[in-house]
């Protein structure tokens, strides 16, 4: 079988800008693309955080499988020379900070990553995986801490029934959505979403500034204020905000 692995891997932005989208959360990325690049729909659906609480952001390493066609692929290759196994190399190109996305096809019988892979991954700082498919040794894999956001688990190896890895480090869709090698995921418990990497720098000034005012309209709304004049903040309660904001050091 042809090895396609794709070498080529865009500059890693800042780390501080990464943590800073991971503050942000997946939600309000989600409605800032809408605005920001009319991107309106970044979720990825049918991934879900296996650890509620956990929050990951980093570069995507993609990872794409295949339905398996005989004439093309033969399992039995893997297991002469491990080093056939595709998905070992998403794993190999993956540096601390990066989340490896997988394309599983939503295939519910296949673990794409097992144990020993996915200890390998957080040995070397791996930030997390989010995928189109399931994982398997669940509770061994959980109790590390990785992040993982997948559509369930399964006592099957990645080969086992119908589908096999296929290519990595091309673009790839998961959930539904388009994933480029270097885009940069964030996941939390709202799901997974995907920031473009041409669009980090304009979604941390327009994300941060709605983070911010949210944060102020949140604590305005618990103490009994008027949803009509804080949710969005009228002109007045804009006057407001300002005046908080600098009080809190943040203007």
């Amino acid at each position: 079988m042809e090895m396609r692995i794709n070498p080529d891997f865009p500059k890693r932005p800042d780390r501080n800008k990464v943590d800073a989208l991971k503050e942000i959360g997946a939600a309000t990325i989600s409605a800032e693309l809408k605005h920001i690049a009319g991107i309106k729909d970044s979720f990825m659906m049918g991934p879900k955080s296996c650890a509620l609480g956990k929050t990951i952001g980093g570069p995507a390493i993609t990872l794409q499988f295949m339905p398996i066609r005989e004439d093309y692929y033969q399992d039995a290759e893997e297991y002469q020379n491990v080093e056939e196994q595709l998905h070992r190399h998403a794993l190999y190109l993956a540096q601390a900070g990066d989340v490896v996305v997988v394309d599983a096809r939503g295939d519910l019988s296949s673990g794409v990553f097992g144990e020993m892979m996915l200890a390998y991954f957080h040995g070397k700082g791996g930030e997390g995986v989010v995928l189109d498919g399931c994982i398997r040794d669940s509770r061994k894999i959980l109790e590390t801490g990785l992040g993982i956001w997948s559509r369930g688990f399964t006592p099957n190896y990645h080969i086992q029934t119908g589908i096999f890895p296929f290519c990595v480090n091309d673009p790839i869709a998961c959930g539904g959505r388009l994933v480029f090698p270097g885009d940069i995921i964030v996941a939390d418990d709202d799901g997974a979403v995907v920031v473009p990497l041409k669009l980090i720098d304009v979604v941390l000034e327009r994300a941060g500034g709605h983070k911010e005012w949210e944060e102020f309209s949140k604590l305005k709304l618990s103490e009994g204020g008027d949803l009509r004049k804080y949710y969005p903040l009228n002109e007045e309660a804009q006057k407001e905000y300002e005046a908080w904001s600098k009080n809190q050091g943040k203007i």
